[in-house]
């Protein structure tokens, strides 16, 4: 990849928020983060409406499931069910530990999910694995320009 990767980070909890810029920042791969805290916003994001008619499509999504206005599945089978970001992967970063949020999360056309580890150390650790695979190993589809 040329230009640095993009993440969009969907999560309403600032404490969670404050951590994965942090485990990013520690990264190797210097991901650029975006975040908005509710689903309306994120789908506002991605389809570029106002305000965020110039945003970058990101390379990455990490959507929480719980989220305010619009929730996590809500978002993600909209995402997924839109031509234009169906290609974007979304990793659903939550604090269910749930065999059928797990599984309902996969019928809706998520491409990971991870549940929230419960110790910084382990959470540090999680969102590194997650930078390092997508952007190290996948191959991410991109826009052409």
């Amino acid at each position: 990849m040329n230009a640095l990767p993009q993440v969009l980070l969907v999560d309403d909890n600032p404490a969670d928020v404050v951590l994965v810029r942090e485990a990013l920042a520690a990264g190797s791969r210097h991901s650029i983060i975006n975040n908005v805290v509710d689903g309306e916003q994120a789908l506002a994001y991605l389809n570029q409406s106002e305000p965020y008619a110039t945003a970058i499509r990101p390379d990455l999504v990490i959507l929480d499931l719980n989220l305010p206005k619009k929730d996590g599945r809500a978002v993600l089978a909209e995402v997924k069910a839109n031509a234009k970001l169906r290609s974007i992967p979304v990793v659903i970063f939550s604090t269910s530990r749930s065999i059928v949020e797990i599984a309902r999360s996969y019928e809706l056309g998520a491409n990971c999910y991870i549940s929230k580890p419960g110790n910084l150390q382990d959470f540090f650790l999680v969102i590194r694995s997650i930078e390092e695979y997508w952007f190290g190993c996948a191959s991410l589809p991109r826009e052409e320009k």
